[in-house]
């Protein structure tokens, strides 16, 4: 399967690279810190490399040892796996759900440092997720002068060519999770050219296009808006690099069309899957473009400053987001944060993760309705925009699937598909 291929030769490659990228920043670390400096890189690393050993030889997986707040959390759900296998054993590397343990794996990662002040702060992905952002730089210039060029006469457009323009910023988001460094393990995965102008040729790989829906929603909300209530649109966020900028600018299309008031974005609250989202790397985004000597692009991140200064932006990163946890067990495991998005109008989920999380990471046949798969997970009406990189699918027509499994076995782990698959909730 492809989770037997990811546990086997993914992660191992991406522990490696952490390795290895702690070596490198010795020096930076002595420099610091002096001898502390030094010696907390030797423990991480050791500690890195048991992780790996323990991978590799399909050790059983261990209970967290660490201080952190999440740490009773997760060794509950350990506990919960282990009553699942009936006494057969302990829950080991490859004897438990992917998710759960490729979750773990960057939960490890973070104890590894965490655990090891003064270098305790240091964020082993923070170099990747740079440098696709500066590698993705000629895409981020054509997407922030398009978008400019947009902003001057947003007032003058119609509905219909609104609706165009939405539809337009919605397929670039969507797109731009193909820079996916979990995936590509942390090989180049940035966004050479400009994704406007292949759109029109990228159409028939959506599987799912729900984007009139969406539309519908957002109209709707906009028209029955009463007196002093907002309508609120949350993203949770996926891949910095150029897939932030792309939502960055779809989420200044909401608010400068009026399509929505505020917008709240959700990354995550330490370091996962490589190149995920933190606050770190969401405020240094916007830096990165306020300062470039490009004038769209500054111009961006003067605006994208303004937003969050007048809290029509918020940048939110709870800790369920680096649970192991599917999203049905929100309610549960973290009702504060369900019972903030019952606040929102819409959800915008991004991303692979986020789908296995939303459908329980099942092997679902693909007629499945996406509704079904969610599992009662309706705080809001929600959307997933998501290229496949994982074998999970639910709400095709029936036949789809098979017809593209027969000319493509890979078809589901390429990124090559994409969806905008909604669902209305209760």
């Amino acid at each position: 399967s492809f989770a037997y291929f990811t546990i086997k030769d993914r992660l191992p490659q991406i522990l490696t690279r952490v390795i290895d990228t702690l070596h490198r920043h010795k020096n930076e670390f002595f420099e610091e810190h002096g001898e502390k400096g030094v010696e907390a890189e030797k423990r991480a690393i050791s500690f890195l490399s048991k992780l790996r050993n323990e991978l590799q030889t399909d050790k059983p997986v261990t209970p967290l040892e660490d201080e952190l707040p999440d740490a009773a959390l997760w060794n509950q759900y350990l506990d919960y796996q282990r009553n699942l296998s009936n006494g057969n054993g302990e829950p080991s590397w490859f004897q438990s759900p992917w998710l759960f343990v490729e979750c773990y794996m960057y939960r490890r990662i973070h104890a590894a440092l965490a655990q090891n002040p003064p270098i305790d702060n240091f964020d082993v992905f923070k170099e990747g997720k740079a440098q696709n952002f500066f590698e993705s730089q000629e895409a981020v210039i054509a997407l922030c002068t398009y978008f400019q060029e947009l902003l001057k006469n947003i007032k003058d457009l119609d509905e219909k060519q609104l609706q165009e323009e939405l539809f337009k910023l919605l397929q670039v988001s969507l797109w731009g999770n193909k820079c996916d460094l979990s995936f590509s393990a942390g090989e180049d995965s940035s966004q050479k050219s400009s994704p406007l102008q292949s759109l029109e040729n990228l159409v028939p790989y959506i599987l799912v296009n729900d984007m009139e829906k969406l539309w519908s929603l957002l109209v709707n909300a906009k028209k029955n808006r009463t007196e002093g209530s907002n309508v609120r649109i949350d993203i949770i966020l996926d891949n910095a690099g150029f897939e932030l900028v792309s939502d960055l600018v779809l989420a200044d299309f909401l608010l400068s069309s009026k399509l929505a008031d505020e917008v709240y974005f959700h990354g995550k609250s330490i370091p996962w899957y490589v190149s995920d989202t933190t606050k770190h790397d969401f405020n240094w985004t916007v830096k990165q473009l306020q300062s470039a000597n490009h004038m769209w692009m500054s111009r961006c991140g003067i605006n994208w400053e303004g937003n969050l200064k007048k809290g029509v932006w918020v940048f939110c990163d709870h800790m369920f987001w680096t649970l192991p946890h599917d999203f049905s067990s929100m309610g549960g495991v973290a009702p504060d944060l369900y019972a903030e998005l019952q606040m929102s109008n819409l959800l915008l989920f991004k991303g692979d993760l986020n789908y296995r999380k939303l459908t329980g990471d099942r092997k679902w046949e693909y007629t499945v309705p996406f509704h079904q798969a969610l599992n009662k997970f309706h705080p809001a009406p929600l959307c997933s925009l998501r290229t496949l990189k994982s074998d999970t699918q639910v709400g095709l027509k029936p036949g789809q699937g098979e017809q593209i499994q027969a000319s493509e076995p890979e078809w589901m782990v390429t990124g090559k598909y994409g969806i905008v698959q909604f669902d209305a909730g209760l």
